[in-house]
């Protein structure tokens, strides 16, 4: 699909827009289980002007860099709670589309069906790539569930409106817990084994702590 429609300008447009791109999310298995796996982070600059967007690419489940790819733009889309798509998405397919060795599945810093909407950035970027993408976010949106055990690997149920939409999860022991779910071509079982397979020392998983200082490195160099 890529951007072939307009972008939204307004709270309301993106809503919309929202409400339209949702029904194109599937919970689907893999084919196969993956070999690579990307991690996906945006970050805007301070006076909300520009944009930097990162993608790392690893060998999985080695987790051996194999390329990573960034860039800078101009920021599409005001803050607004529950819209982050709106603003990161773009930045994100170029980045995406730089790579010589795409991830056949991509971690992204951000929510995917646990969402008002259904559609979090994980989401989004998915149905705009056509691949498989999995929300992996430090801070629940939206959904009840308990605190899991403090062991690596715990998980409970985010349950959004009566349906379960992630898990709470513990990727490493004594640490707060990653809100995560499933984006767009990918299982929730799925979705919790990739992104334990990419945990090692920290508790965010390698390819998305790659992306997200690949980011804030290329905000730091960018001239004011």
């Amino acid at each position: 699909m890529l951007l072939s429609h307009p972008w939204p300008r307004t709270y309301q447009e993106a809503v919309a827009l929202q409400e339209k791109l949702r029904h194109l999310v599937r919970l689907s298995l893999l084919p196969r289980p993956p070999r690579t796996v990307g991690g996906a982070d945006a970050i805007c600059d301070k006076e909300d002007r520009r944009i930097f967007g990162a993608i790392a690419v690893y060998r999985y489940p080695e987790l051996k860099l194999m390329e990573e790819a960034g860039l800078a733009g101009a920021c599409p889309f005001p803050y607004r709670t529950g819209l982050l798509s709106f603003r990161e998405v773009p930045i994100l397919v170029e980045v995406f589309q730089k790579l010589k060795n795409p991830p056949e599945v991509l971690l992204v810093d951000g929510q995917g069906i646990a969402h008002p909407r259904g559609l979090g950035l994980a989401s989004h970027l998915g149905v705009a790539l056509n691949i498989p993408t999995i929300g992996v976010a430090k801070s629940r949106l939206v959904g009840q569930g308990e605190e899991p055990p403090r062991d690596a690997g715990a998980a409970t149920p985010l349950i959004w409106e009566g349906q379960v939409v992630g898990l709470i999860l513990r990727t490493a022991g004594n640490t707060k817990p990653l809100y995560l779910s499933p984006g767009h071509l990918i299982t929730l079982e799925e979705a919790r084994d990739i992104t334990l397979g990419c945990v090692r020392r920290y508790r965010v998983p390698v390819p998305l702590r790659q992306a997200d200082l690949l980011s804030r490195h290329l905000r730091a160099q960018a001239p004011h």
